[in-house]
């Protein structure tokens, strides 16, 4: 969603007013397989992955995103050098055995066979960093291959993910709203229920994925978060029964909620999108960070109108230190989705920012 907006500004050194706005006209419905590739017209714009995996009886989180941001140095400059794009990548494993979470970074201007982001489809790449969608126009057999490596945190994966249903266009058909503001807008679908195999690597020892389930969002905007909000709450789960929930809210510095949303996918495939009004975030049991002295709420009850659910991390130490590419400290972690009466419903992913200092260009 949008809240990857801020940390990429804040890393590219965006010169714009702090969480600017910009209006725009009623924008083209999404078409597919182009607008699963690169929008270097646009500021900002993510490729983001998180899931599941089990090899034997462990069980590890994953993540990795793409990001790109223009500069605004024009695209035909005459001279090479000119970073016209930026590409910025994170990846992380949560090794819930080891109690552990690995994490790297990287950034490199677009070209010169190093760094890439594809316009006309999913095609990114960021030194031996690599996303690929492959299967067609659209829908529901795309495939998509992960392949990250990092020597310095120890750890690496090599992943095919497998779709088996269309995309999950948020909001408005794929404009997904942010804010009050008209402006306060992003493009953006989701690919949940990812079935997942491949390898991971640990500390130099592959060890096979027997299975896994991850969520892919594509999130593409000219837009900051609103002035006054300072961070956001986000979960995205894949449901045990094969729906999907999304939910998340922007956040004021006294902790109440700017503005909030979500959808709820059934294994129906009905899709129902949640109006601001229809999302709480309610904080429950905290942890606080001994490195950035953060508290997070590492629990939470969220009542959309899928239901009153109640979110808990899976391990707590999962806050990502990311100052040497987009500039910020946030938490985001593999997490558990409870129904109201206490049964394990989903897995997926919670992500808090915001709790480290506001988020500011």
């Amino acid at each position: 969603m949008q809240r990857r907006a801020c940390l990429i500004a804040l890393g590219a050194g965006t010169a714009a007013p702090a969480c600017a706005l910009q209006a725009a006209a009623p924008p083209a419905p999404l078409r597919f397989p182009a607008d699963h590739g690169a929008h270097p017209q646009v500021r900002t714009e993510w490729w983001y992955i998180t899931g599941s995996l089990q090899s034997g009886a462990r069980l590890f989180g994953f993540q990795i995103t793409f990001f790109r941001s223009a500069t605004g140095i024009a695209a035909d400059h005459p001279s090479r050098f000119a970073a016209s794009q930026l590409v910025f990548a994170h990846a992380a494993l949560t090794d819930l055995e080891g109690r552990k979470l690995r994490h790297d970074q990287r950034i490199a201007r677009a070209g010169f066979d190093i760094a890439e982001a594809a316009t006309g489809d999913t095609r990114l790449r960021l030194r031996d960093w690599r996303l690929e969608r492959s299967g067609g126009d659209s829908a529901a057999h795309d495939r998509y291959r992960v392949n990250v490596a990092s020597r310095s945190a120890g750890f690496g994966f090599e992943l095919a993910l497998a779709a088996d249903a269309a995309p999950l266009l948020q909001g408005e058909a794929g404009l997904s709203r942010k804010g009050p503001q008209p402006g306060d807008t992003s493009r953006y679908y989701s690919r949940p229920q990812l079935a997942a195999q491949g390898s991971l690597v640990l500390d130099g020892r592959t060890l096979p994925v027997d299975g896994g389930r991850a969520w892919l969002d594509h999130e593409w905007s000219d837009s900051f978060l609103p002035a006054s909000s300072v961070g956001w709450d986000w979960i995205g789960i894949n449901l045990d029964d094969g729906g999907a929930l999304t939910a998340f809210r922007l956040r004021r510095a006294d902790g109440t909620s700017l503005y909030a949303g979500g959808s709820h996918r059934g294994a129906d495939g009905r899709v129902r999108i949640f109006a601001s009004n229809e999302v709480r975030f309610m904080p429950g049991r905290t942890w606080r960070s001994a490195s950035s002295g953060a508290n997070y709420p590492v629990q939470w009850q969220i009542e959309t109108p899928a239901g009153r659910h109640r979110v808990e991390a899976l391990l707590d130490a999962q806050e990502l230190d990311s100052r040497a590419g987009t500039g910020a400290v946030y938490w985001e972690g593999l997490s558990d989705l409870f129904d109201a009466a206490g049964e394990r419903v989903g897995r997926g992913y919670l992500e808090m920012t915001g709790y480290a200092g506001a988020l500011r260009l």
